[in-house]
């Protein structure tokens, strides 16, 4: 009997334990405070970024602002210098990270992050009347990138290799060479290619699919499993009833948020 009771103890002692990993309080205590605090770089478009007027707009600011709302606390935005963000994330400056942050193995293992919300990457940009439909006719053709961006190693990912790669200092500077014909493409990143197509209506069109691949997530502390599950149940909430899709929309003229589109 007495060997009964120890092993009842120890099991509840157990279970008692697994209750107490498994509730951090890092969501309580974000309830507690009535605010989310979010590091951002913003000068980041179009995920986060200040207009003319000062005003913070974009994606990730949309997004949130909607996940705040739902779950009864307000959105607090911190901007910060982007090369020490996830020391300041550490020291407790703010809760999480939300600003277009791409999920990459080095970063895992020192935030905890949350599912890919928006599939980022290289793209190619092609005129609207072009007949490309696919990166094989890319082949042998002009292409534009901009210099020392992901797109000067991910044109030589393409199918087929080009006939030259004109590296500009900046996007804008390769579009203006692509609408007068001197290239057949511009690779760049897929947010920033596509907004870029959503606010020239009718100038330009998406060849596609991915040239590469790279995730945004939204990076917690490692210890904050409650926050980040809280915040992780709501966005798939947010992709099931079409609110990510809508904000989506709003930015880049069609839906990029959702999972089974990637």
């Amino acid at each position: 009997m007495k060997r009964i009771w120890i092993l009842a103890l120890a099991l509840l002692l157990i279970g008692f334990t697994g209750m107490a990993q498994a509730a951090d309080g890092s969501w309580d205590a974000v309830k507690k405070a009535g605010k989310l605090v979010i590091g951002l770089d913003d000068s980041f478009p179009p995920m986060g970024f200040k207009q003319d007027d000062g005003k913070l707009v974009g994606f990730d600011i949309d997004a949130a602002e909607e996940l705040g709302k739902r779950l009864g606390i307000k959105i607090e935005w911190q901007p910060t210098a982007w090369d020490g963000v996830i020391l300041s994330l550490d020291s407790k400056k703010f809760d999480c990270i939300w600003n277009g942050m791409t999920i990459t193995p080095e970063r895992a293992e020192k935030v905890l992050f949350t599912k890919p919300y928006i599939m980022d990457g290289q793209i190619a940009v092609v005129k609207a009347d072009s007949k490309v439909k696919g990166f094989a006719e890319l082949g042998g053709k002009v292409i534009g990138v901009q210099k020392g961006s992901s797109a000067v190693e991910a044109v030589k990912k393409l199918p087929k290799a080009p006939s030259e790669v004109k590296e500009y200092d900046a996007n804008p500077k390769a579009f203006l060479d692509l609408d007068a014909g001197r290239l057949a493409a511009v690779v760049i990143d897929n947010v920033s290619g596509r907004y870029f197509v959503s606010t020239n209506p009718g100038k330009y069109k998406v060849v596609p699919g991915f040239i590469t691949k790279e995730p945004f997530g939204i990076a917690f502390r490692k210890a904050d499993k409650d926050l980040e599950a809280q915040v992780q149940k709501t966005l798939d909430q947010m992709v099931a009833d079409g609110t990510m899709a809508k904000i989506s929309k709003k930015w880049f003229g069609e839906d990029i948020a959702n999972p089974k589109k990637w």
